[in-house]
């Protein structure tokens, strides 16, 4: 077979493209972990809808508080979540809402 028509996959590293885009809705993972973790307590369990990729992917923040630097790197995105999905009794605008940058590992699809 001559080399013009070899087609050759690119398999890229895990972590390297997004797992989520702009417009898809997500959950915020309920966890309760031990120690050091980035991803407030108030937040956890909440619906939301990704605004944006946060680009370059980058290592979880987490490890990062335990001093390991390396390592696989992923995304973090820009999630809208509703007030109302915060404080149901919320007497605001409908339209109001939180924007908080959350890694990767902590979203779920909903």
């Amino acid at each position: 077979m001559s080399a013009a028509k070899v087609l050759m996959t690119v398999v890229k590293p895990e972590g390297a493209e997004p797992i989520f885009k702009a417009g898809d809705s997500v959950r915020i993972s309920k966890r309760f972990p031990i120690g050091h973790f980035r991803v407030p307590n108030y937040i956890r369990g909440k619906s939301g809808v990704v605004e944006s990729v946060i680009k370059p992917a980058a290592v979880n923040n987490e490890e990062e508080g335990f001093g390991r630097n390396a390592g696989p790197k992923r995304h973090y995105y820009r999630i809208a979540i509703p007030l109302t999905e915060l404080w149901p009794k919320y007497a605001g605008s409908v339209d109001d809402g939180l924007r908080i940058e959350v890694f990767e590992t902590w979203l779920e699809r909903s």
